[in-house]
């Protein structure tokens, strides 16, 4: 690429947002990264900026040093399993749209990690799936270059990394048998990270990114 492009990540101390960093610090188009946590990711890097932050609700103390960024990947979240509606309402929603409101310029793509079943319609029975859909529904409606909603199944771990959930090591076994049966639903945590940068690079006609998406945009 001619221009380098800089990013903010949110969520590196989570699967995927680890992940998403990961590719980031080896891509070559990446020039800077700055990653926002509420406790250190633990990693040293030139590339990377970090800051310590423990109220994602009020950034108005660290809002100058996030402008000027050509990307957000957006990949802070939690599970809706055990969570009362309000909290999972307040963390999914509300959450990410101070984060988006906060870094937006005209000139940023803003990548939100959604999931596999969200409801765009916002009418579906399903809680998570409703909310999921109005959060994509109305990030869209920022003026934002552009935003992308990646919706990911099942995940296979980046080998070597940290904070992969326990559990997967019980059920990774099923990603080739899933892959065979279902590619769409089924994707390396490298080929959404990579799906990630790729649409910053090359752009893509589809602004909701399903699984075959995401492989199709990893291949770029």
């Amino acid at each position: 690429m001619k221009n380098k492009i800089n990013v903010i990540i949110t969520g590196t101390t989570g699967m995927v947002g680890e992940g998403v960093l990961h590719e980031c610090l080896m891509n070559p188009n990446i020039e800077s990264i700055m990653v926002i946590n509420r406790k250190s990711c633990g990693i040293s890097n030139p590339k990377l900026k970090e800051i310590i932050h423990p109220d994602f609700f009020d950034l108005a103390s660290i809002k100058d040093q996030l402008s000027g960024y050509d990307a957000c990947f957006f990949c802070l979240g939690i599970s809706s399993v055990g969570v009362n509606t309000e909290d999972y309402y307040k963390t999914t929603y509300t959450l990410t749209m101070h984060v988006a409101e906060t870094v937006l310029n005209p000139r940023m793509t803003f990548c939100y990690i959604s999931g596999e079943g969200t409801d765009s319609t916002e009418k579906g029975k399903i809680g998570w799936a409703r909310v999921k859909g109005k959060t994509e529904n109305d990030l869209m409606k920022l003026p934002f270059k552009q935003v992308f909603a990646f919706r990911p199944g099942f995940i296979k771990p980046t080998p070597g990394l940290l904070k992969t959930h326990n559990f997967y090591k019980y059920i990774t076994w099923l990603f080739p048998l899933g892959r065979i049966l279902y590619p769409a639903g089924f994707c390396t945590m490298q080929e959404l990270a990579l799906s990630m940068i790729n649409a910053i690079i090359f752009s893509y006609p589809k602004k909701v990114i399903t699984g075959k998406d995401i492989i199709t945009l990893a291949k770029e």
